[in-house]
């Protein structure tokens, strides 16, 4: 579930920079559907699409209003990554929206870690130390 919801997060953070507080928004612009209609189909599919004016879910709203702080990112991956977990369907329409684009994230072999794209400490093995 972390490995889908970071992912996710990558295409999700584009469309809430191109779109801001629309990104919900049912009318779609179809010059930035091709670059970024993946993040915006997938918010609208895990949050449900909204009117103009209709209140955005708290951790979208928080991730619009500053998409580059880390915590506002993180609360908004929690929330994908909860409602990923809780609804199977749901999950499964988000990895074929993500299969359809071409994205595939796989882990194997002991102690691998799956992931489109790692922007922190990635450390497996026995006895790993990490310090600054």
């Amino acid at each position: 579930m972390v490995e889908l919801a970071v992912v996710v997060m990558s295409y999700v953070l584009a469309a809430i920079r191109e779109f801001g507080d629309a990104v919900l928004n049912k009318v779609q612009d179809d010059a930035a559907e091709a670059t970024i209609g993946l993040g915006r189909r997938a918010l609208q599919r895990i949050f449900g699409t909204r009117k103009a004016g209709e209140p955005l879910p708290e951790p979208v709203v928080d991730a619009v209003a500053n998409p580059h702080d880390e915590d506002a990112v993180a609360a908004l991956r929690l929330a994908i990554r909860k409602a990923l977990a809780a609804d199977p369907q749901l999950r499964a329409d988000v990895e074929g929206m993500l299969a359809t684009a071409g994205v595939t994230v796989t882990a194997a072999g002991e102690r691998s870690i799956a992931a489109q794209t790692i922007t922190g400490i990635a450390a497996t093995g026995d006895n790993t130390t990490i310090s600054r």
